[in-house]
């Protein structure tokens, strides 16, 4: 990951004009109950220590709320994002959509995703079996009016599966 200490891609010039402005290196995309102390902490630190700009979203959201429309674009001003999957990410609609933007984010404009499978197999989350299963009929139950919502984060959920990632 040395190679992100770069503060800001468009500084080079070898990159085109229409190379994206990033603002942060990178992005943390995690499940604050279940990583924060294990995992995203000391992550979050070692990558400041490096001098690698990162954002890591401390607001907890209330449940029902959106992800607003700030971090959205704070997605897409990072260059890399780092995913940690623990077994209840599936759970948070929150992370669910920030993963469906870092997914938008992938295929749009070359955002590149870093998969950590915290305490889960990447196989599970690519076949939402257990727990993500569970997760998933409960948003089916949550969003019946909003299906394809459902679906959307279903199919990012599997593509970030398929990414090479680390296992904790």
């Amino acid at each position: 990951m040395a190679s992100m200490s770069t503060k800001n891609a468009s500084s080079s010039s070898s990159f085109s004009s229409s190379t994206p402005q990033w603002k942060y290196d990178v992005f943390l995309s995690f499940r604050d109950e279940d990583t924060f102390n294990s995992s995203t902490s000391p992550l979050y630190d070692a990558l400041k220590r490096r001098g690698i700009v990162t954002f890591r979203d401390e607001e907890k959201l209330e449940i029902g709320k959106s992800i607003s429309s700030n971090l959205l674009k704070v997605i897409e001003e990072s260059r890399f994002a780092i995913v940690i999957l623990s077994k209840d990410y599936a759970s948070s609609t929150r992370c669910l959509d920030e993963l469906t933007k870092i997914i938008g984010c992938m295929k749009d404009i070359g955002t590149t995703i870093l998969p950590i499978f915290c305490d889960v197999d990447p196989s599970n989350v690519r076949k939402q079996l257990r727990p993500f299963a569970l997760a998933s009929t409960k948003h089916e139950e949550c969003f019946k009016d909003c299906i394809e919502k459902v679906q959307t984060r279903r199919i990012s959920m599997r593509e970030v599966a398929n990414l090479k990632g680390w296992h904790l």
